[in-house]
């Protein structure tokens, strides 16, 4: 019989691969694991406390705030306060950064980025959701509180990023930049335990995720790759919770989009707690991530911490079908467009 490895102890193990290793982005590692507790126990038992459906709120990107969103959010920001490691985090739910102070006095390295509960309009239905996070080193000045500049860096600089799937099984999914593992949470011991070692993404897969409702809204050379996944008798599988549909496509294969549209012509995605986290994870996995006007997701110029992005990540074969698309039918000529 195998033996149980559990996620603090696999954290520790595996603590030389960091860049910077003393212990720090262990113990915030470590951090994020508790709070996934936390929120898997209270999304599980939802309806029975009375905390689904929709707080009387919205977030700073006009997004109706779930009742669990805030709950998530709060309590992610609560365990990062306790051990000290974290100078500052920025939510998908909060407008501004938040600074945390120093724990006896000890200066804190790093910062943690994160959306606490993807795909919360799930949950009523009883569909899976999650939670994404991205760490980064501080560039700011260690002895004083955390700065817009520690947060507004390119994904290529991210330290470490994860999510937590809440469904059938609770899993928690990491990489620091040294390939990507799984833990699945054992409730019976109440510990994530080791499960999927070395995730690599297949070449290709029997799935495409896209909001196909929007088509119509969608540029012409979107409009003609769906098409051809279409006519490849390609399965579209679209959830709604970004994490769930990644999770996916990361065992099986596939490519997952979320071009810009007339009403978002940017795009609609969080590039600072969606994109850059979830592009850092597929990529260690072997696969591609970049936008749907062919750049690196990871080398994107960050200006605000609500900046939002087009994306197209998944399979490296698939997504580099996608581009040629891109370059073969665009009304705007596209950089290295042959």
């Amino acid at each position: 019989m195998n033996r149980i490895v559990t996620l603090d102890e696999f954290i520790i193990r595996r603590q030389k691969d960091f860049p910077f290793a003393s212990g720090e982005l262990t113990g915030l590692l470590r951090d994020i694991g508790v709070a996934a507790k936390i929120v898997n126990r209270e999304v599980n038992k939802a309806g029975l406390l009375n905390i689904l459906g929709v707080a009387d709120s919205q977030n700073s990107t006009g997004d109706v705030v779930q009742k669990l969103d805030l709950y998530a959010n709060d309590k992610l920001i609560e365990c990062l306060k306790n051990s000290g490691e974290c100078c500052g985090v920025a939510s998908e739910e909060c407008e501004e950064l938040i600074a945390i102070p120093p724990v006896d006095d000890k200066p804190s390295k790093y910062v943690v980025v994160f959306d606490p509960l993807d795909g919360s309009s799930n949950i009523d239905v009883n569909v899976s959701v999650g939670t994404i996070f991205g760490i980064y080193r501080r560039v700011s000045d260690p002895a004083g509180p955390c700065a817009i500049e520690d947060f507004l860096q390119p994904g290529n600089q991210l330290v470490a990023a994860g999510y937590v799937l809440y469904g059938t099984s609770t899993l928690l999914v990491y990489t620091t930049g040294r390939g990507v593992n799984g833990f699945t949470l054992d409730p019976t011991i109440g510990e994530f335990c080791l499960s999927h070692q070395n995730i690599q993404i297949p070449a290709r897969g029997n799935y495409y995720s896209v909001n196909q409702g929007y088509y119509l809204k969608f540029d012409l050379e979107m409009r003609r790759y769906i098409d051809h996944c279409s006519d490849m008798n390609l399965m579209l599988r679209y959830i709604g919770s970004m994490v769930s549909d990644i999770h996916r496509i990361l065992f099986q294969g596939g490519i997952f989009l979320y071009p810009n549209t007339r009403k978002y012509p940017q795009g609609k995605l969080r590039l600072v707690y969606e994109c850059n986290p979830l592009s850092f994870i597929v990529e260690q996995a072997g696969g591609k991530a970049m936008t749907c006007q062919l750049e690196r997701v990871l080398d994107l110029e960050v200006n605000h911490l609500h900046q939002r992005a087009t994306i197209a990540m998944g399979s490296p074969d698939m997504v580099d079908e996608m581009k040629e698309f891109v370059q073969r039918y665009s009304a705007t000529p596209i950089f290295g467009k042959r």
